[in-house]
């Protein structure tokens, strides 16, 4: 199939945006939203909640609190082996495509692998089901419990391989905004319920295949255009470009301006009707989390942050900041720094939320106006406990 003509760096920019609701909120509901997305990273509970925000008009606090309530919405690991936020229907399938991570990950990880290749793995894991059905246990507790049966084993490896080998959801109040709760777990047939029969049996090749092609076209029409090696590297997963080969004339190809350093264009696909707006597209500031799949679901990143801001962003304690969109890419990172005041009638307790905004470089006067205007409905939602709030933008 012939190469359709060449696309920027900016208009996978502008394709990429547009599909992940960064142009323009949405006005669908937030599972619906999720859904779309295939999924928000969410290993800190309030990730979700700004990713959200800044894609989703009108979107509240309890719109994702209480879809997590409701059990329409889970947090479970899924893509790169991480905690994310998934619709119930995502959960029963998505889990079962990337299980290849974990189980190559269970023998050959450094800490536990040695102690888990001699030991019955199936028994610990039908023994853990056991535990987690009776009720949602943190991994500590079930660990422990599960020492009680593997004495000569740590409770911390027990764990690990159950958390390797079934399908567990996070239960709330775990993810809802102003609560705090351990992080417990319970299988996700416990928690959503038996399947019914319109859950995929990926135990069947074909129907794995099947769910694969899916899964890639998803994708693309959440992150492309993008390249097989973009989809692997969101994904977790190796070997889709035979996946990618079946795909056929459901997807178009164009060529992409070189990475950064390269000097050949490069292939990347598409659903055909995805969106892939002009260059000149003006794009909104807007605020994301610490770890956004936007800024992480690409092999090539550089349509949305240079490897000079990848490199600024990075800590030495692994802390990874929120970042701010301008003009289409990452151009500062924010925190919410927060002072205790004078306390309030019964002595409650009272904090002023400072969003601070760190520029990587000098902003146009026009894109500061911008920033700080954002900032100041992004403060009031986010701080929303704080009695004082403000924004400064360094």
């Amino acid at each position: 199939m012939a190469l359709l003509p060449p696309l920027t760096r900016v208009e996978l920019n502008r394709a990429l945006l547009a599909r992940q609701h960064l142009l323009e909120r949405a006005t669908t509901g937030t599972v619906d939203a999720v859904e779309h997305l295939v999924g928000l990273q969410a290993q800190n509970a309030w990730s979700p909640y700004v990713g959200l925000w800044s894609r989703v008009a009108g979107f509240t606090h309890d719109d994702l609190g209480d879809a997590l309530l409701d059990r329409r919405l889970v947090r479970t690991a899924v893509m790169r082996g991480t905690i994310h936020l998934l619709s119930a229907r995502d959960a029963r399938v998505l889990p079962t495509l990337t299980a290849p991570l974990y189980e190559r990950d269970l023998l050959t990880n450094t800490q536990h692998g040695p102690a888990l290749r001699t030991l019955d793995v199936a028994a610990v894991t039908a023994r853990a089901r056991t535990l987690v059905e009776e009720e949602p246990r943190p991994s500590t507790v079930l660990g422990r419990l599960l020492a009680q049966d593997w004495p000569d084993v740590a409770p911390t490896t027990l764990a690990y391989a159950a958390r390797g080998t079934l399908p567990l959801v996070q239960v709330p109040p775990r993810g809802v905004w102003g609560r705090s709760g351990a992080t417990t777990w319970t299988t996700t047939d416990a928690w959503l319920g038996a399947p019914d029969g319109t859950v995929p049996d990926v135990r069947d090749p074909d129907v794995l295949a099947a769910e694969l092609e899916r899964l890639v076209l998803r994708y693309l029409a959440a992150f492309g255009p993008a390249s097989v090696a973009d989809v692997q590297a969101w994904s977790g997963l190796t070997g889709l470009a035979a996946v990618v080969e079946r795909l056929g004339d459901r997807v178009v190809r164009f060529a992409a301006e070189p990475a950064p350093g390269r000097s050949r264009p490069r292939e990347v696909l598409d659903v055909p009707d995805g969106p892939r707006p002009p260059a000149q597209t003006p794009a909104p500031v807007r605020f994301l989390p610490d770890l956004d799949n936007v800024l992480l679901g690409h092999a090539d990143r550089t349509r949305i942050v240079s490897d000079e801001q990848r490199r600024a962003m990075q800590s030495r304690n692994g802390v990874v900041p929120g970042t701010v969109l301008v003009d289409g890419e990452v151009a500062a990172t924010w925190r919410v720094q927060r002072d205790r005041l004078e306390p309030g009638p019964g002595r409650r307790r009272r904090e002023r939320a400072t969003l601070v905004v760190t520029p990587f470089a000098p902003l146009a006067a026009h894109h500061r106006r911008e920033v700080a205007l954002e900032a100041e409905a992004f403060v009031t939602f986010f701080a929303d406990d704080a009695a004082e709030r403000s924004v400064v933008v360094t």
